[in-house]
């Protein structure tokens, strides 16, 4: 499309989490000047745990000029270790994907989610972001769209992007009736104290720990705060959406593990601790219509095994700016946009559902992504 029919475009973005808040950013890059970022929450807060930006979504923060931003708030990783549950057994040391492709190495970045979310936020201009806008409904005009909020208010955009997550509004009522699938699976997931870690963080790379029993035990450090997330994934027949846990039942999935591991989840403060069952959802038919498209785990949640959903949002938000300097209109570009980056979303939602255990550690990265 041509500069100026990028800068008039009138657009709307639904979610202001990190796949939001990224496409913003590309958007304004290529000189969009009519963006704004609808989100549901009356307040933006530190929520979630740690998670790791890789060396290809680095490149593209350093390509939006906010590469200091991030840097600032996260701490650099060169490869991520695989071991035994007990410790003893080193089962793979993997250099991250990328990590020399660019003109600058762009090491992966251990972030938390909550300081990523607040980092790409600091960098929109005043005014973009607008909270307590809950999507109420959303009507497809073919060459615009009409969104609807609780709190009252009418929008009408040329272009409307769903970035609200894997239970999306957007998605729901314009592409999918599906539900999220849940995985048989529980992530119960704390930020300690490196102090309180037990001597299990000694850099900056991740350690995952791998039961027999399909339990494993994710270490992500984040020295920057001088902390540690400390994640477990346990296999689990209850699809209820925060199931309850105790000290004992982490101990008794965690037996055979590392010391350090059971003496950490033996002291965690269960009322910090984010225990939710895990779901993803089937890959869709179509992401788009003519004016209206999905991003991130609004088009693709994905399992959290392969560390992909964070970045998977991100290169959908520089495939988006890219599409639309390509494409001749609106409809154009994100025909281009779901061309370009379905086929890689929907190999990633299929590898991460095949989880990984402790026998066939070469599917760590099999994607090499």
């Amino acid at each position: 499309m041509k500069a100026q029919d990028i800068k008039n475009l009138n657009i709307a973005i639904i979610g202001g989490g990190y796949g939001g808040a990224a496409v913003a950013k590309a958007l304004q890059n290529i000189g969009a000047e009519n963006v704004h970022v609808y989100e549901q929450a009356p307040a933006l807060g530190q929520v979630g745990a740690g998670i790791g930006l890789r060396p290809p979504t680095v490149e593209l923060f350093r390509q939006w000029g906010i590469f200091d931003a991030i840097a600032a708030v996260s701490s650099p990783s060169d490869h991520l270790e695989i071991l035994s549950a007990d410790g003893k057994h080193v089962l793979a040391n993997e250099e991250w994907p990328f990590l020399h492709a660019y003109e600058k190495v762009n090491h992966n970045r251990m972030i938390h989610r909550g300081d990523f979310i607040d980092a790409l936020l600091s960098v929109l201009p005043e005014g973009m972001v607008h909270l307590g806008y809950k999507l109420e409904t959303i009507e497809d005009n073919g060459d615009h769209a009409t969104l609807t909020f609780e709190n009252g208010e009418v929008i009408t955009a040329d272009l409307v992007i769903g970035a609200d997550g894997i239970r999306s509004t957007v998605r729901y009522q314009l592409f999918s009736q599906k539900e999220p699938v849940f995985s048989g699976e529980h992530a119960y997931r704390a930020v300690i104290s490196i102090e309180d870690a037990h001597g299990l963080v000694t850099d900056d790379n991740p350690r995952f720990y791998m039961g027999e029993n399909g339990t494993i035990a994710y270490n992500l450090p984040l020295r920057h705060r001088g902390q540690l997330s400390y994640d477990i994934t346990a296999p689990s027949d209850d699809a209820s959406w925060a199931p309850e846990i105790t000290h004992e039942y982490l101990e008794k999935i965690l037996e055979g593990f590392d010391e350090r591991i059971i003496q950490v989840a033996r002291e965690l403060d269960l009322s910090q601790v984010t225990s939710r069952s895990v779901f993803d959802i089937d890959p869709l038919d179509s992401w788009h219509t003519d004016s209206v498209a999905l991003l991130g785990d609004a088009a693709h949640a994905m399992l959290h095994h392969q560390g992909q959903g964070a970045n998977s949002a991100i290169l959908d938000a520089g495939g988006f700016a890219d599409a639309l300097l390509q494409g001749d209109s609106v409809k154009d570009a994100l025909a281009i946009y779901e061309a370009t980056r379905k086929p890689l979303t929907d190999e990633l939602q299929r590898v991460s559902r095949q989880g990984w255990h402790a026998d066939a550690v070469e599917s760590a990265f099999p994607a090499k992504q």
